[in-house]
């Protein structure tokens, strides 16, 4: 039996983002896999426990061998947050003793972030290393480009605690913040075994400094049977939140922040409308810049807030277009949860986020420019075209259907020849009874 802890140094929530989705459906996808697959006579057994942030310590079950586990951060960017919340809260610690206690007892370690938790177990393995004694393996993933980001959100907090101050200072401050963070992730990186990426153009970038033997694909998944078109959902929507019946809908899932292109986002809208085009914009989430989108496009814009999943399915369902200018994204997953439930996707060109078209201009939107008239000539080429827009939310929900892969296959294809070895290690993990006994404090179940 192998047993493998992935660190998600993120809060898990029912509206948190794509990173924690993603290793709460590969979970979901493991507690699901039947024995013979998983182990048997001719492979080693998995055993798998997702460590989040959560208050207060706690375990949620998913199958005898497969646990969610909540564990509070030591040095919470809580105080770091902006008035709406909108930002993932992390622990920026430079060591978690509870983490510490239980890592141990797992044989691989799969790191998911460069924070706290993963501080904590590459410094446990490098000591490991130091003493002669048996090292588990480190196994790294990128879902998110945090230096990028982070650049992003320190302008927002030079503007919030430092009003007033020249440009310059504000673009040096996120220059320094993004060069300290990409050179902490490489170091992190550099300590595992295999490095995952989500796209080949990830794996591009990295596989010179990593070298392209330790570099692979781990790919997103979509759930199918939660995504997908719904002919009742256009009235649930307006039933639920009062949007008009009588346009077609443009919809928003994500942070509401330049990260995302939000303000990019909203001006194009307005210069539709302007236009004289009869669209609405939806937007899911929270951020620094809802209240800029509310001021610039008044009665016509629904601001939802955050969504948990079922709910933002229903919310999917029951637009027309989905328009995502973001090119932070290293996978974009709701841009998949979009072509599945019918909704034809507007997209930068280079982006990340094309790599879910399988045949660009039909099954999907490219626009060549970052600019607010190019972006409003893409939404009004469908908008005064209802039989085009047709074809392309057909061509999105059959590209789905027929090449997104599901979140079980990725964790068969990508995940397990990763995590598992050839052969047993011979070394049988110990019980969670056990590890809550030598543990500090209780985990509740």
């Amino acid at each position: 039996m192998t047993s493998v802890a992935v660190l998600v140094e993120l809060l898990r929530t029912d509206t948190a983002g794509g990173h924690v989705k993603c290793w709460e459906r590969f979970a979901e996808s493991a507690a699901r896999l039947p024995e013979p697959v998983v182990g048997g006579p001719d492979g080693p057994g998995l055993d798998l426990t997702v460590y989040f942030l959560g208050e207060p310590e706690r375990v949620e079950t998913l199958s005898p061998r497969v646990r969610l586990v909540m564990l509070p951060p030591v040095l919470s960017t809580t105080a770091l947050m902006s008035a709406d919340g909108a930002e993932d809260i992390c622990d920026l610690a430079p060591h978690h003793p509870r983490l510490a206690a239980l890592l141990p007892r797992h044989d691989v370690w799969h790191l998911t972030h460069n924070f706290a938790y993963a501080a904590t177990a590459v410094r446990l393995a490098r000591r490991a290393a130091r003493k002669g004694a048996r090292a588990p393996r480190l196994v790294g993933s990128v879902h998110t480009d945090v230096p990028l980001l982070a650049s992003v959100y320190a302008r927002y907090l030079a503007e919030r605690w430092l009003p007033g101050t020249h440009r310059a200072v504000d673009d040096f401050l996120a220059e320094r913040v993004e060069t300290w963070l990409r050179r902490r992730r490489d170091r992190m990186l550099d300590s595992c075994a295999r490095v995952l990426v989500p796209t080949p153009a990830g794996r591009a970038e990295l596989a010179p400094a990593f070298g392209p033997h330790r570099v692979s694909l781990l790919r997103r998944g979509v759930d199918h049977e939660r995504f997908r078109p719904d002919g009742t959902a256009r009235a649930w929507l307006t039933g639920e939140y009062g949007v008009p019946t009588d346009r077609p809908l443009v919809l928003f899932a994500g942070r509401l922040d330049a990260t995302k292109g939000v303000p990019l986002l909203a001006e194009s809208v307005r210069l539709v409308r302007r236009r004289g085009r009869a669209v609405h914009l939806v937007m899911a989430g929270s951020g620094a810049e809802a209240a800029e989108v509310r001021r610039s496009l008044g009665p016509d814009v629904t601001l939802l807030g955050p969504l948990p999943q079922d709910r933002l399915a229903r919310v999917y369902a029951g637009c027309d277009i989905f328009a995502f200018p973001s090119r932070t994204e290293t996978c974009g997953n709701v841009v998949a949860e979009a072509m599945a439930s019918g909704l034809a996707v507007v997209l930068p060109e280079h982006a990340r986020t094309t790599q879910w078209l399988a045949a660009p201009g039909q099954d999907g939107v490219v626009v060549r420019r970052d600019d607010p008239r190019d972006w409003s000539d893409a939404l009004c080429a469908l908008v005064d075209r209802p039989w085009l827009l047709a074809a392309v939310r057909r061509r999105a929900a059959a590209t789905a259907g027929q090449t997104h892969p599901s979140w079980d296959r990725v964790l068969t294809e990508d995940l397990l020849s990763v995590w598992l070895p050839r052969a047993p290690s011979g070394r049988r993990p110990a019980a969670w009874s056990d590890a809550i006994r030598a543990g500090p404090r209780t985990l509740t179940r």
